[in-house]
């Protein structure tokens, strides 16, 4: 028996008092006073919810793509997962990386949300992403969709890699040739093959209405409408291939929403000053606008902003992390003698899950920053990222678990598979 209580009021502070004094503790994640929302209520003495699922690859070697756009970090992690039956392709024949409750269609638009707000180290790791693509137009159904690489850099967004780092405007792509950049994937490798990119930097404060299906540009939700000015934003706009996304509904057909639209995240792991880490949840907030919130409200509440966007816009159908080169004391990635090359690829369908382990594994070891470990101890008063986390997954939990199931911050509840 499950009970699941997603209502604030009376009820759900009285049954989590009944829980706290039973059994001393909470079940997915710890809820305290500072977090803005109240997480659904699991019994623990009555139900066991089923662990995060987080696969992961190590001591990736460097690709060679002298025979071919394959990447081997991806190949391991895609086949690593479809043997723990996670298929990457929706297909009627099953194999290793195909069955019938598979990922992407063939005829799917794939969003692929990069971090191309920095160059260097500080953006994802465009090797990766040309793996990952070439498995997508890989469909063994053959692909007739679109692949997309979007970014809202908020005014400092470039798919060429190029911004000013101090005076230096050099093009430096995250990627073992420099030179090997977003567009160059988009306009070299892959010029011939349905793959594009939208970089959302200068519609960024374009409003629009519910009516409008032509304009790109944004529009603003309130997800808690007892609470005055409280917006979050999405994305809308039409692709290079012509696919009107509108992010929360799905692509718009002319007269309704289709839903062969998937969304994959690749954030490359990094240190931030606010959050304690660039992840999963962090590079969400390059799919709102930071032109549409309520004055200082989403950087002071990131944890629950990022879980409403999670909740009530699309969580992502799958996260890679990127943990090829890491950036443990540089936001920017820059210059490369603040960046460690760990050689690991990590994936999860629950965000939180994936923050918290490779914080906790292999961010922290690299220079043992408190505010990396997500369990020091009185984490909730001195940890940034505990706190992130923590708001973060009570949200998602309150407003919706993504793919039906809680999200985790506890080793307890994180089950880990390995290639």
């Amino acid at each position: 028996m499950r009970i699941l209580i997603k209502r604030r009021g009376f009820l759900l502070t009285l049954l989590w008092s009944i829980v706290g004094a039973v059994t001393g503790k909470h079940f997915v994640g710890e809820r305290r006073a500072h977090a803005q929302s109240p997480g659904p209520i699991y019994l623990p003495l009555i139900y066991k919810a089923p662990p995060s699922l987080l696969y992961g690859v190590r001591d990736v070697p460097a690709p060679d793509f002298s025979s071919g756009n394959y990447h081997p970090g991806v190949e391991s992690l895609l086949a690593l997962m479809g043997q723990k039956d996670f298929k990457f392709y929706k297909h009627s024949v099953e194999d290793d990386l195909s069955g019938p409750e598979g990922l992407i269609a063939a005829d799917d638009v794939v969003l692929l949300k990069v971090n191309a707000q920095w160059k260097c180290r500080g953006c994802t790791n465009t090797d990766v992403l040309r793996g990952l693509i070439q498995r997508i137009l890989d469909h063994p159904a053959g692909f007739s969709g679109e692949v997309v690489i979007f970014e809202n850099g908020q005014g400092r967004g470039s798919f060429d890699s190029n911004q000013n780092y101090d005076g230096d405007t050099t093009v430096a792509a995250n990627a073992e040739n420099p030179a090997h950049t977003f567009n160059y994937l988009v306009n070299t490798v892959f010029s011939s093959q349905p793959v594009s990119s939208f970089l959302l930097d200068p519609v960024r404060s374009i409003l629009l209405s519910d009516a409008d299906h032509t304009v790109n540009g944004y529009r603003r939700i309130n997800p808690h409408p007892e609470r005055q000015s409280w917006y979050i934003s999405y994305p809308c706009f039409t692709t290079t291939g012509g696919h009107r996304v509108e992010l929360a509904q799905g692509l718009w057909t002319g007269s309704g929403y289709a839903q062969n639209l998937k969304l994959i995240n690749v954030p490359v792991l990094k240190t931030h000053g606010g959050c304690g880490v660039t992840g999963a949840l962090k590079l969400f907030y390059g799919v709102l606008s930071m032109q549409y919130r309520d004055g200082g409200y989403h950087y002071g509440h990131i944890g629950e902003v990022l879980g409403e966007m999670f909740a009530h816009v699309r969580a992502p159908d799958l996260n890679i992390m990127d943990a090829i080169w890491v950036s443990y004391s540089s936001l920017g990635g820059y210059p490369v003698s603040t960046t460690s090359r760990q050689n690991m690829l990590l994936a999860s369908i629950d965000p939180v899950a994936l923050d918290y382990w490779a914080s906790k594994n292999v961010l922290y070891p690299i220079n043992n920053n408190p505010n990396h470990h997500p369990d020091m101890p009185d984490q909730y008063t001195d940890s940034n990222l505990a706190q992130y986390l923590n708001a973060a997954g009570t949200e998602i939990n309150a407003c919706g678990p993504i793919g039906g199931q809680p999200v985790a911050w506890n080793d307890s509840f994180i089950e880990c598979h390995w290639a």
